[in-house]
Order: structure tokens, then sequence, then C-alpha cells
């Protein structure tokens, strides 16, 4: 595959889960393109779709009509995509690791991301969004 260094798609998605599926086709189309297979775009897929839900449920919820944004950043050796919303935001340390011994609906996004990609990174500041930063490597698993 012959991927510019850096090559960068932007997308701005409406806050509707129904454009969700667009994203996962997005996201399948640019991961193929760059060679990863098929178990990895799938993975890829459920973790930016868990984002994409994370920014509509809780990103978006003061502006209904409002949208978020995804960035994906190809190299030759792996995908960065980042998922942003303009949000209320969140403290980081009142996110808490989900309690498998009393399993509860909901709260179980961001474990998943982090158990699908290689690495993730999570920024988020009262008042300003949130950020969702995802990265999948070619190649063996890391």
């Amino acid at each position: 595959m012959n991927v510019n260094q850096g090559d960068e798609i932007r997308l701005s998605i409406p806050n509707k889960p129904e454009y969700v599926g667009v994203v996962r086709l997005t996201v399948a189309a640019i991961a193929s393109r760059i060679g990863f297979d098929i178990e990895k775009i799938e993975d890829m897929k459920i973790a930016v779709s868990e984002a994409c839900n994370n920014a509509i449920t809780h990103g978006c919820r003061c502006c209904k009509e409002g949208e978020y944004n995804i960035n994906f950043v190809l190299t030759e050796e792996k995908i960065t995509i980042s998922v942003c919303d303009e949000g209320e935001g969140c403290l980081l340390e009142n996110i808490k690791e989900p309690n498998f011994s009393k399993p509860k609906e909901g709260g179980l996004g961001l474990f998943i991301i982090k158990s699908l990609m290689d690495d993730v990174e999570i920024k988020s500041e009262k008042g300003k969004g949130m950020m969702i930063r995802m990265i999948k490597y070619l190649g063996d698993d890391i």
C-alpha cells in the first residue's frame, strides 16, 4: 500500500446515532486501503463506534443539533483515529474502571476501546469537550 506519510482525513458528523454506521463504513474503507486484516478492521469499527456513541451521549448532550469530529491520520505503519466533541467534558479521574463482579448497563465504552486498540489517549477538560485518540498498528499485534 502506498500511503503518503501523514495523510489526513477529517469528518464532521451530525450528533445523531444513525450516522455511526457511516463512520463504521469509513473506518473499514480506510483501514482496508492501508492493508489491515479483517479482524483488526472489526476491532477498529467497534472501538470507533464506542467513541462516537460516547460523543453523542455525553459530549454533545448540550447541543443536540451539533456535530462531533473524527480525524484519521494514516502512515505506512499505523492509523490514528481521533474522535473529538465540544461538549461538557469531564474530569478524567471521575471515570471509573468497570466492576465486573457487579455488572451494570453502560460504562464499558472506554474499557472496550482500550481493549481493542493498541494505544489510547483520552483528553478532557470540564466545559471544553473530550478527545479520544486511538492507534492501531499494522503487522503483528503489539
